[in-house]
């Protein structure tokens, strides 16, 4: 087993040192949570709803306050995460209908590994495409896929089929009798099954949950627009019916990372076991429900779909036991496209060309920045959005007057106060970065 101290000096040639261990690299289990606020968790300062399994994760590994999702929704951030590029650079720049894919042979986070020995299993989320266009989570390197391909069908969580690889497999064979089916809770036995039963083989388990995200049944949006089988603990309390929910689901989801550490635990699985978390992108203000009410942007400014910091800024853990730190905050700043080549260098794996990510193990195991130049977002819905951020400055061009508006995020973690006017020489270095961050995509024109 690959040991703390061994690890930490191997930083400078990771895939060499590691192509030359005896046992295996490590297991990478990613659960990303969908629509979930910077401020939606115990251990980010959350008071209301309870998540002791996150915070224990973070308590037993860093705790991230700068990292970063590829994009302000759902479709370009999971781009982003798996194919190791911004969305300047993405196959997958916006939420599309119908929806687009990624392109054919397209290296991903699961095909690099498979080619690495790895086993890659999805349950959960796709959304980057389908059968139709060749874009379907067993044509980019997993194994084994059960969940939804299409982001509009996975806004529905009690639905009448779901994807198992490549075909439609029904629930039950009546509508009514398919509200019984939480796909969440499917999801979640699929994963822990998985665990139960994986053998010395390397694995990615990459378990991109449906929550906390509004729900509409057949697309049409319900009066409460939030889903748990149950309110939880919350039944009882003074609130709107749709925060409840709201709660239950992020508990349950919780839940779910209980069960999982659980059954590394029993099968001393922990110590080869990189756990990250996090979530797509900030937090959201649909079927009724409103961010304010449990302050889920925390500190920051924004919510989904914005390009302001509450948009884009998401929490995120680390832990690797009996290798990575315990019970550490870390400001490193990483981005979901920096997953791709980390995961090429724990698996001794050349990176893959024309990428945008960097390795950031350093970060996920001790919590040490990575030197890069900068980050960079793009966003299309209502007008096209933009911002970059390097080193504290964070300049950014978005709706509603697509002004370029300059940001010390490190001063002012809200970005309430504009300082384009006192340091123009920074914001026209970052409007220079900005420019040249892009290419073209026919799909998503300027």
């Amino acid at each position: 087993m690959l040991k703390r101290r061994d690890f930490l000096g191997m930083m400078g040639g990771a895939p060499a040192v590691l192509s030359g261990q005896t046992r295996r690299p490590p297991n990478i289990l990613f659960f990303l949570a969908d629509d979930l606020g910077y401020g939606d968790l115990g251990c980010y300062g959350q008071t209301r709803i309870e998540t002791p399994n996150l915070d224990r994760l973070a308590a037993e590994g860093i705790r991230f306050t700068q990292a970063y999702a590829g994009a302000t929704v759902c479709a370009p951030s999971r781009c982003c995460l798996l194919t190791g590029r911004h969305g300047g650079h993405a196959s997958v720049r916006g939420n599309k209908r119908p929806e687009l894919g990624l392109a054919p042979n397209e290296p991903t986070v699961a095909s690099v590994l498979r080619e690495a020995g790895y086993t890659s299993r999805l349950y959960g989320k796709w959304g980057l495409g389908g059968p139709g266009m060749k874009s379907t989570p067993n044509s980019h390197g997993f194994d084994d896929f059960y969940g939804y391909l299409d982001q509009l069908h996975a806004h529905d969580a009690y639905p009448t089929h779901i994807w198992e690889n490549e075909n439609e497999t029904f629930l039950v064979p009546n509508w009514f009798h398919a509200r019984k089916q939480f796909t969440p809770d499917l999801f979640a036995d699929k994963a822990v099954n998985f665990l139960e039963t994986a053998g010395e083989k390397p694995f990615f388990l990459y378990f991109p949950t449906i929550i906390p995200h509004a729900n509409n049944e057949l697309g049409r949006v319900q009066p409460n627009g939030m889903e748990s089988p149950d309110l939880g603990p919350y039944k009882d309390r003074d609130w709107p019916e749709v925060e409840k929910s709201f709660a239950a689901a992020i508990t349950r989801m919780d839940g779910y990372m209980g069960r999982m550490l659980e059954v590394l635990r029993r099968r001393g699985m922990e110590e080869n076991t990189l756990i990250l978390f996090s979530s797509d992108n900030g937090p959201h203000a649909e079927g009724n429900h409103k961010p304010g009410f449990f302050e889920s942007s925390g500190p920051l400014r924004g919510t989904k779909r914005d390009l302001y910091d509450g948009g884009i800024r998401v929490p995120a853990i680390a832990r690797w036991k009996g290798t990575g730190a315990a019970g550490k905050v870390s400001d490193a700043m990483w981005a979901f496209w920096d997953l791709l080549p980390t995961a090429c260098a724990l698996a001794g794996r050349n990176v893959p060309g024309g990428i945008d990510g960097v390795d950031v193990t350093p970060s996920l195991v001790d919590g040490r920045p990575v030197e890069r130049s900068h980050f960079y977002w793009e966003f299309h819905e209502g007008g096209f959005a933009q911002a970059v951020r390097s080193g504290p400055w964070k300049l950014v061009k978005q709706r509603p007057k697509f002004g370029y508006e300059l940001f010390n995020v490190e001063k002012d973690i809200g970005e309430r106060t504009d300082v384009s006017g006192q340091y123009p020489e920074v914001a026209a270095r970052l409007r220079k970065l900005m420019d040249a961050s892009r290419t073209p995509h026919p799909a998503f024109p300027v």
